[in-house]
This record gives C-alpha cells, structure tokens and sequence, in this order.
C-alpha cells in the first residue's frame, strides 16, 4: 500500500472520527458526566482487564491451531506478537496491525510473512461467524425497552448483510482454494470490463494468497479453534457486564452481547487509529437502547475504549522493544512486503 494511499485513508478516517466525536459531545453536560465519573467502582477494572488479556491469550491459542498445517509455532511467539499486532492497529492507519503482526511472526518462526497473514484471515472469519453466532443468540433473548424496536429491526438487517457477506466470501475461499483455475477465470472476466489493467496484478496476489491458506485438517485442531473462537468472545464480552457494573448499570447478560454487535460493526467503519469516535459513538448508540443518559453512557463508552486502549498499546509497545524492533521499521518492512506481494 503506497503512502499517498495510506495517507487518504488516515485523513477520512481522522474526518469520520472528527464527526463522530463532534455528534457525541455537542450537546453533552460535563457535569453530569464528571458525576458519572465519580460513581465509577474501580473494583471491576481489574477483573476485566484480566479477561482482557485472556482473550489475547485466547487469539493467540487459536492462531497456533490456524498455524499447524504450516508450522508448530511457539505461544511464546504468538502472545507477544498478538500483542504487537493489537497495539498497531491502535497506533497505524489502515488497520496496518495485521501486516505488523504477520511479519511479526514470520520473523520470529522463519514462516513468509504472506503465508502467515493467509492464516490472519481464516482468524477473522472465524472472528465473524463467532460474533454471528452471538448476534443470533441476542435476537433471541435481547428485550428492550419499549420504542426500541426500531434499533432491534437495525441489528437484525445488519446481522443478515453481515452473514451473508461472510457466506460469500467462505465460498469464494473454498472456490478458491479447490477449483482455482476456474475461479481465477471468473475474477478476471468481472474486473476486466471495470480495471483490465488490474487483471494481472490481482491474478497474481490471489495466487500468491491462496498457495499460503492452510485449512485446519485435523480434528483437534478444528475443535480447538471452535472452543477457542467461543472462548475468545466470551472473554471479550464479560469485561463489558463489569464495566456496566461499575458505572452502577445492572442489565442481563445479554445487554452486554448487544454492546458488542454494536462495537463489532463500529470497528468496520474507516476511522482514525484506534478508532476513536465511532467507537464511542457505537456503544453510546447501544446504551441508548436501554434509556440510559448520554452523559453516563458516554463515560462508559470512554472507560471501555480506555480499557481496551491503553493497556495492550503499552505491553505491545514492550513485547516491540524487547524484540528490538520499532513501529517505523516495522512498518516500513510490512509496506514492502505488501508492495512486493502486489
């Protein structure tokens, strides 16, 4: 990905966030939120850091499993790399984080960086039909309050765009992956009225990425990328049950389950590193389908966002300099990967 490329995709995304955040705090009373603030029960931070943290551990489990038709990696690679990956995407553009934590690894265990971000993708759909499964679950058990159904009827059109667009692109995998010539054919005759230039160029990065896909083979490796995609999430949504707790919200489970559908979509917005603003913006939208204040949801919104921030970008950092490396370099070597594979 050129510079100028990433450099379009930074300013509409710091543009999104800009909106975003101006949408949240223009009518916002600073005093009511600083009295939010103070009734926060900073016993529940701890816990749901640590389930945090877990379900990096988690991501790096599954990501051994995802890895074994290729390699037998060491989690004492994947953790830290994990690590970097999530403390780049909040510090890069462009989602970078999933290149950095792809050369990550292959610098550590000799495997192509092209080879291990092939992996990065069966990661993530299996990262989406995960969140599907819990998007299912919350239409049926979610009650919200009256005059919400609206909101409800939004998350059931967004969860069937989101599952089909997930289907589809299994399938173009699995086509892909069995029948490539003809698949390969199908792509070209769609892009060459569109981009004939292009032809070529995507022909060659399809080759390149499927020779890296390496589907789990073995049962074991299957279920354990099942129990650890569960676990994963379960991990990642209970941390949002204590931070309610914490602000003095008490709702079901479940509420927390519809916070992260909410988040979940947030993320898939161009937005500046970190995603500031839409994130924000996304789970006060959700705690507003619960009646609750602006300015307490707001506040939560900020803690969770800082939860999931600060944390991972610190230890990232460090897992970084004890590698010896830097975001520059790292970065650099990813870009040029990308160019080449290009």
């Amino acid at each position: 990905m050129s510079t100028r490329k990433l450099d379009k995709k930074l300013l509409f995304g710091l543009v999104i966030s800009a909106v975003c955040l101006l949408l949240l705090f223009r009518k916002i009373d600073f005093h009511k939120m600083a009295e939010a603030f103070a009734e926060l029960d900073y016993r529940y931070l701890v816990p749901a850091l640590v389930l945090t943290f877990i379900s990096y551990y988690l991501r790096a489990v599954r990501w051994k499993f995802l890895l074994l038709p290729i390699k037998n990696t060491s989690l004492g690679n994947l953790f830290p790399s994990t690590l970097i990956g999530y403390m780049a995407n909040n510090l890069l553009p462009a989602r970078l984080g999933e290149f950095v934590r792809a050369y990550s690894l292959g610098n550590k265990e000799g495997i192509g960086t092209s080879a291990v971000f092939a992996s990065l993708v069966l990661d993530r759909l299996c990262d989406g039909f995960t969140i599907l499964l819990v998007l299912l679950i919350t239409f049926f058990t979610i009650r919200l309050p009256a005059g919400m159904a609206g909101v409800q009827h939004a998350l059931v059109t967004g969860g069937y765009i989101t599952f089909a667009l997930y289907i589809g692109v299994l399938v173009f995998l699995f086509l892909l992956r069995r029948h490539t010539e003809f698949t390969l054919g199908v792509v070209a005759r769609l892009v060459r009225p569109v981009a004939p230039h292009l032809g070529a160029k995507i022909d060659t990065m399809l080759r390149s990425f499927i020779s890296g896909i390496r589907f789990p083979s073995t049962a074991g490796s299957i279920i354990g990328t099942l129990v650890s995609s569960l676990l994963i999430w379960a991990c990642a949504i209970w941390p949002l049950d204590l931070m309610l707790r914490a602000f003095g919200v008490m709702l079901p489970p479940t509420a927390a389950m519809f916070i992260m559908v909410f988040l979940v979509f947030a993320v898939m917005v161009p937005a500046s590193p970190g995603f500031i603003g839409t994130y924000h913006l996304a789970c006060v939208t959700a705690l507003s389908a619960f009646q609750i204040g602006s300015e307490r949801a707001l506040s939560i919104a900020i803690v969770i966002h800082a939860m999931g921030f600060f944390p991972v970008t610190v230890v990232g950092l460090c897992c970084l300099w004890r590698d010896k490396l830097s975001i520059r370099n790292i970065s650099e070597n990813t870009s040029q990967e990308q160019l080449r594979e290009q």
